[in-house]
């Protein structure tokens, strides 16, 4: 079972307040920490869960600098076994059919059996990378697994829906999947795998080196466009009613007679 595993780099705001930079178009990352993205880092665990009952590969690939090497080699500690970064600041990394597309031409021409992601990333919320990688692939997909059954030739996956709800789907592999939180409990690296790590390969691509032209991937070939990054404004609408229980309730009561509610 070949499997790749995308991981984004993002930044851990829990801690640290967050503001618009002076151009209005991103944040200021400056006081940031950086690690793998929370949905990608399940995803990982799963592909090494799946190599180590079916035996495989797996394969780590992510886009950005070089600063995101410490995450790559983390994954790779973890039990993948090569990696493969893009870097190339030609890329249009606002729109995530750029973004799909760039991915999709890392695998393209190798074998591969399953693609796994996050459902989700952590810093702009974006949730359909996954999806539109599979349709750059022309590959069959499932979105927010819970659990994977690997079979021959096919895989059963567990989807989470609205409500509670779930749903059972059996794909033609190859597939990708994106990966709900939950769905196990990521491994920490141990000590001789964070050295390993360390000899493992790590390739760093380009544009040129994917076959891709500028104008597929850039800024200007794209249909979205951020325009600016606010910070919303807190504001708060509520009034403390005051006086005897019964004032306050002959208050509340024609406040929700006004307002329709009653």
């Amino acid at each position: 079972m070949n499997t790749f595993v995308f991981i984004k780099r993002v930044p851990d705001t829990s801690e640290a307040e967050v503001k618009v930079d002076a151009a209005g178009k991103d944040v200021d990352s400056s006081k940031f920490s950086f690690d793998i993205n929370d949905a990608d880092n399940y995803a990982v665990e799963e592909a090494i869960v799946i190599k180590e009952a079916a035996g495989g590969t797996v394969k780590v690939v992510s886009m950005g600098p070089k600063d995101g090497d410490v995450m790559i080699r983390m994954a790779l500690a973890k039990g993948g076994d090569s990696a493969i970064r893009v870097d190339d600041p030609r890329i249009n990394v606002v729109d995530p059919l750029k973004v799909a597309k760039v991915l999709a031409a890392v695998v393209k021409g190798q074998e591969f059996d399953l693609l796994l992601t996050g459902c989700m990333a952590g810093d702009d919320g974006n949730m359909s990378v996954g999806v539109a990688m599979a349709e750059e692939l022309g590959i069959s997909h499932a979105a927010m697994v819970k659990k994977v059954e690997v079979g021959e030739g096919k895989v059963k996956v567990y989807r989470e829906l609205e409500g509670g709800l779930s749903e059972v789907v059996e794909l033609d592999l190859p597939a990708v999947l994106t990966i709900q939180t939950g769905i196990n409990e990521p491994r920490y690296a141990p000590i001789k795998g964070i050295r390993m790590a360390q000899k493992k390969e790590l390739k760093v691509l380009s544009l040129d080196d994917l076959g891709l032209s500028e104008d597929e991937v850039n800024e200007a070939s794209s249909l979205i466009e951020l325009k600016n990054l606010y910070i919303p404004e807190v504001v708060s609408n509520a009034e403390i009613i005051e006086g005897a229980p019964e004032e306050k309730a002959e208050i509340l009561a024609e406040k929700l007679v006004k307002g329709g509610l009653l």
